[in-house]
């Protein structure tokens, strides 16, 4: 795990075949000004858990390549109150991100992540942008 996601005290629930679902308990802490989690701290969540699911696919490629998330999308819908959950996918196919590393190119894909409160409604989503970066040699 990142040392920020444990500093946060982000838990896992499930990661495997291209998802992850991760949560935060509520902490006073970690609030904003209106009561629910930061907007960073819903981010950290976002992007622990498309990390996870990324890994969940790609990780027997770390040999040869080194994962790095390039850019995001974030759409807060509403505040989150109570303790919040990440659900990430995996939105392009392992054969089309192996196969472009196999080129010799560096892979681009997305990981999609709907964030949600404690009554499953969805309170943030996000799009993480990932490439796997060759190794130089």
């Amino acid at each position: 795990m990142v040392p920020f996601a444990r500093t946060l005290g982000i838990t896992w629930d499930s990661v495997g075949e291209g998802r992850a679902i991760c949560r935060l308990p509520d902490r006073e802490e970690l609030h904003n000004h209106v009561g629910g989690p930061h907007a960073g701290v819903l981010f950290t969540l976002a992007e622990s858990a498309s990390g996870a699911a990324m890994l969940s696919v790609f990780g027997d490629q770390l040999e040869r390549a080194v994962p790095l998330a390039t850019s995001a999308r974030v759409e807060y819908r509403k505040v989150a109150k109570g303790e919040v959950w990440a659900e990430a996918r995996v939105l392009g196919t392992r054969e089309e991100v192996v196969g472009t590393l196999d080129a010799g190119e560096r892979p681009v894909f997305e990981v999609g992540v709907d964030v949600r409160n404690g009554d499953g409604e969805v309170v943030c989503v996000v799009n993480v942008t990932w490439t796997l970066r060759p190794h130089r040699r």
